[in-house]
């Protein structure tokens, strides 16, 4: 099995553990933006040290900082904060389930980006496995015991959902070309020398937000650092897989293989959170992880 493989799917377990603990942490002790921050200033230290810790043990240098590490970086990681924030929004609004499958329309909405801004051909069949994952989404647009006018589909769960699907697929490129940019043979180096670049910038553009429009989830954060610190490293552990991963593969077919935590929300919000998911809301995720799949045999 390709290596890549094997890491994106480390990567997906990971962030869906991340998820559900910052779900615990938005619909009670903190509001998005400070589970936000939950993720990033308690990841942010560890990975400086541990992978300071790698390049001594491996006698590598660092290297030059280019403007494309950069440039790719802060747009990278703006674009995952605001989807991060518009996903722990959704949890509130939305099942956890329902959730994920709205973020993870990132592989539909990278590659229609890609059409649209590079040109990238999209043959027959890659258009209509996204024509099939647009109707798994209004499946799923619509709120339970409401019909499928217009009205009923434009809701924020749905635009929320929307938006940080495509601001996690345009993270990943990001993050991609980051990594790339960085003189090094090593891909573990790469990833997080990578990661530890971004993750510092996130932490301190979301301490100067909360500083600014919150102060006082600053403090929440301390204070729910129980679970918080565990949020941290279970983002430590993802985002390294992801961006490991990214360095490995295009980021397309990352995000494809990535689509295995559909089926990890849909257990944990059964068997861990108790939700009740509707028919409609179960056909909506069949049909749209049908699309996926076969928008990895096609791509």
């Amino acid at each position: 099995m390709t290596l890549w493989i094997p890491i994106t799917l480390a990567a997906a377990f990971f962030q869906t553990l991340r998820f559900m603990l910052q779900r615990q942490l938005s619909l009670g002790t903190l509001s998005a933006s400070g589970a936000t921050l939950a993720r990033f200033v308690y990841s942010a230290p560890l990975v400086a040290v541990l992978i300071s810790i790698y390049l001594w043990a491996t006698e590598q240098s660092v290297p030059v900082f280019g403007p494309a590490l950069w440039g790719f970086g802060m747009l990278g990681g703006l674009a995952q904060i605001l989807a991060t924030v518009a996903t722990v929004r959704l949890f509130q609004a939305r099942n956890f389930a329902v959730g994920i499958t709205f973020k993870k329309t990132e592989v539909m909405q990278a590659v229609l980006v890609g059409w649209v801004l590079l040109g990238d051909a999209v043959s027959g069949w890659g258009l209509m496995a996204i024509g099939l994952g647009l109707v798994g989404v209004v499946l799923l647009s619509v709120p339970p015991g409401r019909g499928f006018g217009w009205r009923d589909m434009a809701n924020p769960s749905a635009g929320l959902g929307l938006v940080a699907g495509l601001l996690f697929a345009v993270s990943g490129v990001c993050y991609r070309g980051a990594s790339l940019s960085l003189d090094l043979e090593d891909p573990l180096a790469r990833a997080g020398l990578t990661l530890a670049v971004v993750t510092a910038m996130q932490t301190i553009a979301m301490l100067i937000w909360l500083r600014w429009r919150d102060p006082g989830q600053i403090g929440a954060v301390w204070g729910a650092r129980r679970v918080a610190v565990w949020v941290g490293l279970m983002s430590m552990a993802g985002s390294f897989c992801w961006f490991t991963a990214f360095t490995l593969q295009n980021a397309a077919y990352v995000n494809a293989v990535g689509q295995v935590e559909l089926i990890l929300s849909a257990l944990a919000s059964v068997l861990v959170f108790r939700e009740a998911i509707s028919g409609r809301e179960w056909l909506g995720m069949a049909v749209l992880l049908a699309s996926i799949l076969m928008l990895i045999a096609v791509i």
